[in-house]
């Protein structure tokens, strides 16, 4: 029998496929503009069958009837990285947080640390030879599905045909729901003069032919918008946003000087507008791998000059990092910020970058604070932190002491806080 044959005894509907999912069952959805929407709304309407099933995802996109209140006898969230979806259920108690360094997310699956029952994924049609692409996210996807007892996947004929180590044969699934289901898109909003200057000042450590990693968002964009007249710089990264396609088709990114994967754009999911999406379609230009090999700091490392942008949402004046939670409240994840930071930091001539605003939107605080919130998660520590920039300029901490740490730190700061910076560093004997 031949692939095609195959492929077409699998299709069912999408309510027979959430049937398939009983009480006490481990699953996992694919996330980012991957998210199976039609597939969690026709599982949402089964509540009153089910009972304690664990749902498992990365982050997703849009509104989240599992997460509802009043749902969590019927599922329970298991999230690997928070977002607006199901952010409150897991404040609230109603959810669960997995704090865990991204790339070693498809670990746990393959290892059955959480050992999935059933799978649902979101692919691209098959092509002539029967495989399916896992399109704008293949992040744990594929290690789920690999390890999963059941795999069903929502073929989408809209969704785009990515290349690389991100495909799954039709032998390989036992279930299919076909789609033409929109893919979400992000649209880019702009960047604040804060954000203009920081990334003002992050394009002038960016030497030519060094390689980027950088996410989605105004610090990044302002970073992209600053990046033009620098020479062959490369890409390999977590997310691509339409910003690497403005720097492709301005000259400044050619993945020329790259010494792993010359040529090509490397990242494990696209987030982003249709056009960028109909541009990576079938592009060999990009690779789309699971995260376990695009974030391993030791794959990052081997790009020299690696540059690794992230963000948080306070430091304090010793260094340490706080980007997933403001004090107690879980507000996003690890995602896979030390995963490049530390691979920026063993590139040969690389260069970690933690860039953020110094104040709130409101200008009422400090980013850069005396101490942590109380409760307030280290995500990277002092001891990986090597670049630190607002819009006030660059503070480099790397082989510093604390003295010397809050000299750097307090530079950095609105100067309408920098003397209760002082004062909270000499009553702690730091200077």
């Amino acid at each position: 029998m031949s692939w095609i044959e195959k492929y077409k005894e699998k299709i069912i509907t999408g309510e027979e496929a959430v049937n398939y999912v009983k009480s006490n069952n481990i699953i996992f959805l694919s996330g980012n503009a991957a998210t199976p929407r039609n597939l969690i709304d026709k599982l949402a309407a089964r509540k009153d069958e089910l009972e304690n099933v664990q749902v498992n995802h990365l982050l997703m996109m849009g509104e989240d009837p599992l997460s509802a209140p009043g749902m969590e006898k019927h599922f329970r969230h298991n999230s690997l990285f928070i977002g607006p979806a199901d952010r409150a259920a897991v404040n609230e108690g109603r959810s669960d947080y997995v704090p865990v360094f991204l790339f070693e997310i498809p670990y746990i699956f393959m290892d059955r640390i959480i050992p999935i029952d059933i799978a649902f994924i979101h692919v691209s049609p098959p092509d002539d030879h029967g495989f399916m692409s896992y399109g704008v996210e293949c992040v744990a996807s594929k290690a789920a599905a690999d390890s999963a007892t059941f795999v069903i996947a929502q073929v989408n004929e809209k969704m785009p045909r990515s290349l690389g180590d991100s495909f799954i044969h039709v032998s390989r699934v036992d279930k299919v729901v076909e789609s033409n289901d929109e893919i979400p898109t992000l649209q880019k909003k702009g960047f604040t003069d804060v954000e203009k200057k920081i990334g003002e000042h992050i394009a002038d450590l960016v030497e030519d032919g060094a390689t980027m990693q950088m996410g989605i968002g105004g610090i990044p964009d302002a970073v992209l918008a600053a990046l033009e007249g620098k020479k062959d710089l490369g890409v390999h990264t977590e997310m691509v946003s339409d910003g690497v396609i403005e720097g492709i088709e301005k000259g400044f990114i050619t993945n020329r000087r790259k010494t792993l994967h010359p040529g090509k754009v490397i990242a494990t999911f696209i987030l982003g507008s249709q056009r960028l999406y109909d541009f990576v379609d079938n592009n060999p230009y990009f690779e789309i791998h699971p995260c376990n090999y695009t974030n391993d700091p030791f794959v990052v490392a081997q790009n020299e000059k690696m540059v690794a942008i992230n963000s948080a949402i306070e430091i304090d004046i010793t260094g340490q990092v706080c980007s997933d939670s403001i004090g107690t409240r879980i507000y996003s994840g690890f995602g896979g910020q030390v995963d490049f930071i530390r691979g920026a930091a063993y590139s040969k001539g690389g260069k970690p970058i933690i860039a953020l605003p110094s104040t709130t939107r409101d200008g009422k605080f400090s980013k850069i604070t005396p101490q942590l919130k109380p409760g307030a998660g280290v995500v990277t520590t002092r001891a990986d932190v090597h670049y630190i920039v607002t819009e006030f300029g660059v503070a480099y901490l790397h082989g510093k002491n604390l003295r010397q740490r809050v000299q750097e730190l307090v530079s950095v700061a609105h100067p309408d806080f920098r003397d209760e910076l002082l004062h909270y560093a000499k009553k702690q004997k730091y200077m």
